[in-house]
């Protein structure tokens, strides 16, 4: 049976991300979406604090994630040190996306 490479972005929310290490980093968040080409730009994983208490939420470039189906996440390649550096957000007050923070997001990443 042939593995359907599409999945709705219903489904994405919550799965986890992982480092190379197979090391729980978090869960995806939400997507950002281009509305004009229809691409997937960002992953935001919550990360940190405690059962959803207390996190953030961290947009990483959508082309940094890979999916691995023996974990059943996506898998970055970032460090949790890495990762705690990064531009990131409370859950209450999301950036505009506009290009200075796309800028910013990409260039801390290095994409």
């Amino acid at each position: 049976m042939p593995i359907n490479s599409m999945i709705s972005s219903g489904r994405v929310q919550g799965t986890n991300v992982y480092n190379p290490d197979g090391d729980k980093l978090g869960t995806i968040d939400h997507l950002i979406i281009n509305k004009f080409s229809g691409q997937v730009r960002y992953a935001v994983m919550e990360f940190g604090g405690f059962l959803g208490i207390g996190s953030d939420r961290y947009p990483i470039p959508w082309r940094l994630l890979t999916y691995d189906k023996g974990l059943g996440g996506y898998v970055v390649p970032l460090s949790t040190p890495k990762l705690e550096g990064a531009p990131r957000y409370s859950k209450d007050a999301a950036p505009a996306y506009d290009e200075a923070y796309g800028a910013a997001v990409n260039g801390y990443y290095g994409v």
